[in-house]
């Protein structure tokens, strides 16, 4: 039997056809090549009939083209997780995105343009992160969380030890251990206490002249509850004349009245902490970032060691870190923020929008990223049949929501409002398809 996928046009033949020629100036020959062999392998694929002509493929590839060369696709977050460690954690800001293409040309991100002569890396940034903590304190930035530790480490406890409580020696994503990460730099990590109960007297046995620092960690991504006991950063500040590194985790600067019990840089310096290690792409709402803020002498130190220019960052991290600070509130501060009925009023107006087909129910979200664990966010979900996953992700534009009970729920409480158009076109799309 003749079969029509046998006579699919070679690639070449495609990608020479004038209605891609803008497209291969625009995103270059390699990239659009590569788009066009995948809808041929997806075509060979497909049960006959398929299109067969250069020209008709050529604008199938046209239509599908991203408006960059990259082969990530944007996703709506419809999972009802505001910071979604598989999507890239918090999403930009405009204002955040417009400062990174600012940064693509060349720029002052270490130049005084007065004197014409070298200036300090990302020193508005700086600034922006030491006022905004609001206490007199100095910061500095690096590539992550991890790798502020392991600065730390080496910077503050070269051939000593660091002590910390066994209830805070976390694993956070893909396996990822806080305590393999100091000891791969090579100082004694020196655990007290127990799973949930650790004392003062732990750290008083533990503590001695080769002590680097007393590191606290917020167990931010699971709880211990019932029998348990700790040493808050303000009687181990009060105790000992080591430092205090507290890592913070989720990026707060200061407290958020939606999440009373998640810490926050400026409190746990007043409470006593001598250094804090926050993440720039969670609660702050930035670019992937280590962010340290703490005593000027302890920064110094860190800023200075060798090991700093590994985990420097770049002047995109640099100019989105500052954008995120000083500019308006972020997508991740928008969400937190949006009240439940706003989101009830959005989800009926799509479910009317594609034609009645969807139901609309009260969801509960969270704030993920390792934030705030146990804090349920009320929120509203549109309902489709749990078999629409699937197209959903594949489509244009991708929509990831999440299978419960038996149903797809598209929560709302992620998605920007400005994304509703596109979330309607989506659904409209599979439900189309659906029989």
């Amino acid at each position: 039997m003749d079969d029509s996928r046998r006579r699919l046009p070679a690639v070449d033949d495609v990608l020479t056809h004038p209605l891609l020629a803008s497209q291969v100036t625009r995103l270059g020959r390699g990239f659009v090549k590569s788009w066009v062999r995948d809808v041929l392998d997806t075509l060979r694929d497909c049960p006959p009939p398929v299109p067969l002509s250069a020209a008709e493929l050529a604008a199938t590839v046209h239509q599908g083209l991203p408006t960059a060369p990259v082969s990530m696709r944007p996703v709506i977050n419809a999972t009802g997780v505001i910071i979604h460690t598989n999507l890239g954690r918090a999403p930009l800001s405009a204002a955040a995105r417009e400062a990174m293409v600012v940064a693509g040309g060349a720029t002052d991100v270490e130049l005084d343009l007065h004197s014409g002569k070298r200036g300090p890396r990302g020193q508005a940034t700086i600034k922006a992160l030491e006022e905004a903590v609001g206490l007199d304190v100095a910061a500095h930035v690096v590539n992550n969380g991890a790798g502020g530790i392991m600065l730390a480490c080496f910077a503050l406890a070269s051939g000593g030890n660091v002590v910390i409580s066994r209830g805070e020696m976390v694993e956070i994503g893909d396996g990822f251990r806080i305590p393999e990460l100091m000891t791969a730099t090579g100082v004694e990590l020196r655990e007290v206490g127990t799973t949930n109960r650790t004392h003062l007297r732990d750290y008083e046995h533990a503590v001695d002249d080769a002590t680097g620092f007393i590191i606290k960690v917020h167990p931010s991504n699971f709880q211990v509850e019932g029998f348990t006991s700790g040493v808050s950063i303000g009687q181990l500040a009060n105790s000992f004349s080591v430092p205090i590194v507290a890592d913070i985790g989720s990026g707060l600067l200061r407290p958020h009245p939606r999440l009373p019990q998640e810490p926050d840089a400026r409190s746990v310096l007043r409470q006593g902490a001598d250094l804090v290690v926050a993440s720039g792409d969670k609660l702050l709402g930035g670019p992937q970032a280590g962010v340290l803020i703490g005593q000027e002498s302890l920064i110094t130190r860190l800023r200075r060691h060798p090991l700093a220019r590994a985990v420097r960052v770049d002047k995109f991290t640099l100019a989105a870190l500052e954008a995120t600070v000083l500019g308006p509130p972020t997508p991740v501060a928008q969400a937190l923020q949006t009240p439940v009925e706003d989101l009830r009023e959005r989800a009926e107006r799509i479910a009317s929008a594609v034609g009645g087909a969807l139901g609309v129910q009260a969801s509960v979200g969270a704030v993920g990223g390792g934030g705030a664990p146990g804090v349920e966010l009320e929120s509203v979900a549109l309902v489709l049949p749990a078999d629409l996953a699937h197209p959903l992700r594949t489509g244009t534009p991708a929509v990831m929501g999440r299978v419960s009970g038996g149903d797809l729920l598209i929560d709302l409480l992620a998605v920007a409002p400005d994304q509703d158009e596109h979330l309607i076109e989506a659904v409209r799309t599979v439900l189309d398809g659906h029989p």
